[in-house]
């Protein structure tokens, strides 16, 4: 949509010229296919700063609040950005972002389902996971830090460093025969949390700052589903 585009021009633009922004690992975006943008939530800053240099279009989930808001919700609306009810089970939340999935395009979501503001990662809700291994979709993350500068350095007319890294995008290893496993979902949502913590400064892993305690029993990334499949048809 030509809103989003522009925004985003506008967005990149604000970025660049009012913060020292380091962006890396873009390289490792797919440019094809379903994917969810898992992101840390520290301030507002997140979500547009990853969206906006993201190489493809971004479908964003926010809760229902945020749209509400008289400073965010029309930028929000004007973004195309959907709510989700927090607190419940928002079934129409959920369908939509299925579709977004099954249609082959990027969901932006935020595992932890609200901001940490500056206290580091909090701990994950599931619903990134189940969606995840509902849709077969695979994950990138996205670490952002130094956003919770970002005001405070411009008050003071001082440009601020924002940090955002993209890393390899990996997928659960899961068949679900039946019913899935809540206990299943609960370690994979936690594994993937740890491999966003790894990625951030120690002040910014939060709940998962222990690293020690990092498991990857489902994990998969993608290059080893790739040599996988060439070792099977072979």
């Amino acid at each position: 949509m030509w809103t989003r585009r522009a925004l985003n021009w506008l967005l990149r633009l604000a970025f660049r010229l009012l913060t020292r922004l380091d962006v890396q690992g873009l390289e490792n975006v797919p440019l094809h296919g379903r994917q969810i943008l898992m992101f840390n939530h520290v301030n507002f800053l997140d979500a547009p700063l990853a969206a906006a240099f993201w190489p493809r279009e971004v479908e964003v989930l926010t809760k229902v609040e945020n749209l509400r808001s008289w400073l965010l919700g029309p930028f929000m609306r004007l973004y195309g950005a959907f709510p989700v009810n927090r607190g419940e089970v928002d079934r129409r939340a959920l369908t939509r972002a299925t579709w977004v999935l099954e249609s082959e395009r990027v969901l932006l979501i935020s595992p932890e389902g609200t901001r940490s503001r500056g206290r580091g990662l909090g701990k994950a809700k599931d619903g990134m996971a189940l969606l995840a291994v509902r849709t077969k979709s695979p994950i990138v993350p996205v670490a952002i830090w130094g956003q919770e500068q970002v005001i405070p350095s411009l008050l003071r007319l001082k440009r601020p460093e924002l940090h955002m890294r993209v890393g390899k995008p990996f997928r659960f290893d899961y068949e679900a025969s039946g019913r899935i496993d809540r206990d299943a979902i609960r370690q994979m949502t936690t594994e993937a949390m740890y491999i966003l913590a790894a990625m951030l400064p120690e002040k910014y892993r939060g709940f998962y700052n222990n690293l020690a305690e990092a498991t990857t029993r489902y994990i998969r990334y993608e290059t080893e589903q790739d040599e996988l499949r060439q070792h099977t048809a072979a």
